[in-house]
């Protein structure tokens, strides 16, 4: 849902899926005992009454996000209550939450110059197959963009730098794939982008 009052007793059902949405963002930004201070989330509304909405967390400058779902589903209830702003524009909301209008197309064009990853069961894989993991960390510092669809295809997406890359012939949940995809990323693992 794009607006309304978020249901936070269903937000399997009467909040269209929100629970996935609130598992994508804590499996993107939360870590054991803190924050991602190098990633960022934009979520996109695109179903029930009014406009498509982009909801953000920057996790450079988020202050207050709390480790369970009610509670980030309280935080991303505080947006849907405001009004939206224009196309383009991002509103504050709180330190590293804001929101505007727009859809992934809006986002896309944001990015553009950076590498963008749309992960897909049927591509090719994110990593070579005869990579091996780095004996000693070291993060890729890379900026790279990933998107994860929920059960509904994504369409044509507009964008001269896109790279569609699997992370196993299984379709996995978009909270395991973040996880997968944030450990390839702190261990160095070489990316085939």
């Amino acid at each position: 849902m794009s607006k309304g009052k978020l249901p936070l007793n269903d937000l399997a059902g009467g909040a269209g899926r929100m629970d996935v949405l609130i598992r994508a963002t804590m499996a993107a930004l939360l870590t054991s005992h803190g924050l991602r201070k190098d990633t960022e989330v934009v979520l996109h509304l695109m179903g029930g009454p009014g406009p498509p909405r982009r909801i953000q967390f920057d996790g450079a400058t988020l202050r207050g996000l709390h480790a369970e779902e009610r509670s980030i589903a309280g935080t991303i209830g505080k947006a849907l209550a405001k009004p939206l702003p224009p196309i383009g524009r991002w509103d504050e909301i709180s330190p590293g939450l804001n929101h505007g209008g727009g859809d992934i197309q809006t986002t896309l064009r944001e990015w553009s110059g950076s590498p963008v990853v749309v992960l897909d069961a049927g591509a090719e894989r994110l990593w070579n197959e005869d990579a091996t993991l780095p004996l000693v960390s070291n993060p890729n510092t890379k900026d790279l963009t990933f998107i994860l669809s929920d059960d509904q295809a994504l369409g044509a997406l507009d964008l001269p730098d896109l790279h569609l890359r699997s992370l196993g012939t299984t379709w996995l949940q978009g909270h395991m794939a973040i996880g997968i995809v944030h450990f390839l990323l702190d261990e160095g693992v070489e990316l085939t982008i």
